[in-house]
């Protein structure tokens, strides 16, 4: 009598089923840079509000989401000068990320201003890890060395007048929408006439010859007619 085989049934592997991790969202660079999370917050500052001052410890990176900020210096003989005016889409502080201990000048609020607080440790990583908001960011920081190249050859070669024309222009964002006319963060005259290297004398002269051309107009405000370019093109 033969024996009958044993037939052998194959056994079923289970997989272990894992949850669809559904929980973290894409990244998206505008939520990011106009929300609060972790290791950044909102803040907002009351015009001539203090952001940081020179010789705090360099920890974070600021961007402007309203508002206005300006950047000033000041030597050891305490004379204080104007190196830049920042506004909304703008970045400050980034010296942190390239090994600046502390800052190497205060910023102001020169307006009723909102920003993001971004500590170095999430900027680094968001740099890393956020191609798109990396991308955003080198874009803004080589714009920006452009920018301070042709302040330098605007220093050099052109009149005071000219000077003051691209500095309104540049205030009032010119180039970045399509709108002909904007307004500019409310800024004192002293503080152009240190932006540009001229007096406040000189300054209030050539704001008075630009209102009665109608390059530019008060109005709540100081309204920056595109037509200024003209005078920065002008020979």
């Amino acid at each position: 009598m033969r024996s009958s085989a044993t037939r052998r049934v194959p056994t079923k592997v289970r997989r272990p089923r894992h949850k669809e991790d559904a929980t973290i969202p894409a990244f998206k660079v505008p939520l990011f840079l106009q929300s609060a999370g972790l290791g950044r917050k909102v803040v907002r500052f009351q015009r001539n509000q203090t952001v940081f001052a020179q010789g705090d410890p360099a920890t974070s990176v600021i961007y402007v989401q309203e508002g206005g900020v300006k950047l000033t210096v000041v030597n050891n003989y305490g004379k204080e000068a104007v190196v830049a005016i920042h506004g909304p889409g703008d970045f400050l502080g980034e010296g942190c990320l390239g090994g600046q201990s502390i800052c190497v000048a205060t910023a102001t609020a020169i307006a009723p201003t909102t920003a993001l607080v971004i500590q170095k440790r999430e900027m680094i990583r968001a740099l890393r890890e956020e191609h798109e908001f990396s991308d955003r960011f080198v874009t803004y920081v080589l714009l920006r060395n452009i920018r301070v190249e042709a302040d330098l050859v605007d220093q050099l070669f052109n009149s005071s007048e000219k000077r003051l024309a691209r500095t309104l222009l540049l205030l009032a964002r010119y180039g970045r929408d399509e709108q002909p006319q904007k307004v500019v963060a409310q800024i004192s005259q002293q503080s152009l006439a240190e932006m540009i290297g001229t007096t406040r004398s000189r300054v209030n002269f050539f704001m008075n010859k630009f209102r009665k051309l109608g390059f530019i107009k008060y109005n709540g405000g100081l309204h920056v007619n595109s037509s200024l370019l003209s005078v920065v093109l002008h020979e």
